[in-house]
């Protein structure tokens, strides 16, 4: 009978969390299809309503984006997160809320939705210097995709180098594609390019996904590996949905929004009726081949990915960690009913309830389930600090920003914010004055309090 009601609760908790997302979905849809068709019809109708939101950047406004760019200073990168978009995506809308138009020296690069850390670090690199996406021989070949994907004719900031590096703003699982991008960079990893870590000025984390997180087992990750899937969970709907979005292949929907699969070739024209059963049976795609982003997400899949990253001594680094949790009598608890977003409150108190599984070895030797209670709906609060596992990287707490300057490159710098995970980006009216004074903080920040000089610069060596 007990398991019964446990059986019953699971399936409620998960019929509300469809429909959460769903809606919450939909909204965001609808309200950029209603932006842009009002655009449409305030512009008389001017060709073409099937295209809407294929807005790449490009042609004369890109050229002259471009021109501004190339001159100084670094022009700062904002990359998005998980189910996430850039500029040209959802027609007008902005994932960041338009914080973009801050500074005219800002780029929006539109990568997969829901790809591997590793394939959005590829794009990225591509997107800035030109050229068409390698995604690797070995990696592509491990994992049964092609080899290159779409094709920048220009790049976005094509004198991108040492002596014209970026500063980076990463939100969420972002800021681990900007981790991934930088040690690529310092390993070489792109052919045809003498790389290294010194073309990243700045890393900026909002909200960072940098050691994983535990909501990633609540929607259906199995904790036991942190690769796998349950069979029946939010993920596997997902999943789902996903690949008859890719399957259908609708031109202007996916111009419109993409998951960033298109390297899979999973579109009927490709695979046709067997190779959709495959890839819903799970014996094809990115989601039996695990290279999707949910499984870098998990804890042991952070610390994997951890384990090859540095932070480097000539970068500066800078990491805004939320939450909307608070202690009472000992429990950790939602701080707030109102100031939640509905899709994250849930998870909110879920994730502050969460017990690794009893027999189930721990993710890591000194694993205590009360580190991981605080949380933002999204992540951990102690993952978002700075990079923990598998090894602490150098850190230090700000309350204050006048304690930390001038600013040594090198070290983590971290503040702790009240916010849910999505309070800064998408509607900006939620966060009102706050949303300006983070993100004024934080251009500020790149265009007056970092700069690196010949005394700046030393040997290249791993800052641990």
């Amino acid at each position: 009978m007990a398991r019964i009601s446990i059986g019953f609760l699971g399936l409620t908790e998960l019929f509300i969390s469809t429909m959460v997302h769903m809606l919450f979905g939909f909204y965001i849809f609808s309200t950029a299809v209603a932006s842009d068709v009002s655009q449409v019809l305030t512009d008389c109708l001017r060709p073409n309503i099937f295209n809407l939101g294929a807005r790449e950047e490009g042609g004369n406004d890109s050229k002259e984006k471009m021109a501004v760019l190339e001159g100084s200073p670094p022009p700062i990168v904002l990359v998005h997160g998980i189910f996430g978009f850039g500029k040209g995506r959802l027609g007008g809308l902005s994932y960041f809320a338009g914080a973009e138009k801050k500074d005219e020296r800002v780029l929006v690069p539109d990568l997969g939705s829901l790809s591997s850390i590793h394939d959005r670090a590829r794009e990225l690199f591509y997107y800035l210097k030109g050229g068409e996406v390698d995604y690797g021989e070995e990696h592509s070949r491990k994992f049964g995709h092609s080899q290159f994907g779409r094709t920048y004719e220009r790049g976005h900031y094509p004198s991108w180098g040492e002596h014209h590096p970026v500063h980076f703003v990463g939100h969420s699982a972002g800021v681990q594609v900007v981790r991934v991008l930088q040690q690529m960079l310092a390993d070489k990893a792109f052919n045809g390019f003498d790389t290294s870590e010194d073309w990243v000025l700045s890393i900026t984390s909002l909200s960072g996904a940098l050691n994983g997180t535990t909501r990633t087992y609540y929607d259906g990750m199995q904790p036991e590996d942190g690769r796998s899937m349950k069979s029946i969970c939010l993920l596997q709907l997902c999943r789902l949905g996903v690949i008859v979005y890719d399957w259908l292949d609708i031109t202007w929907l996916k111009n419109y929004y993409n998951f960033g699969f298109d390297h899979f070739q999973m579109a009927w024209r490709n695979s046709g009726i067997t190779g959709l059963v495959d890839l819903i049976l799970g014996n094809s795609g990115p989601f039996a081949s695990g290279d999707w982003i949910l499984p870098d997400l998990t804890i042991q899949g952070s610390i994997n990915l951890n384990s090859g990253l540095q932070t480097f001594p000539n970068t500066f680094y800078f990491s805004y960690a939320t939450r909307r949790t608070q202690k009472i009598l000992g429990y950790t608890v939602p701080s707030s009913i109102w100031g939640i977003h509905p899709m994250l409150f849930i998870r909110v108190l879920q994730m502050c309830q969460w017990r690794f599984p009893t027999g189930a070895s721990p993710p890591y030797k000194g694993y205590r389930d009360e580190d991981w209670e605080h949380n933002d709906g999204a992540l951990n609060t102690i993952s978002m600090t700075h990079p923990r596992l598998p090894v602490e990287h150098p850190s230090f707490y700000v309350v204050d920003d006048s304690e930390c300057q001038p600013l040594q490159p090198g070290i983590w710098y971290y503040k702790i914010m009240e916010a849910d995970h999505i309070f800064f980006i998408v509607n900006r009216e939620r966060a009102g004055v706050q949303f300006d004074v983070l993100y004024d903080g934080i251009f500020q920040r790149c265009r007056k309090h970092v700069f690196r000089s010949s005394k700046t610069l030393i040997p290249n060596e791993s800052n641990q």
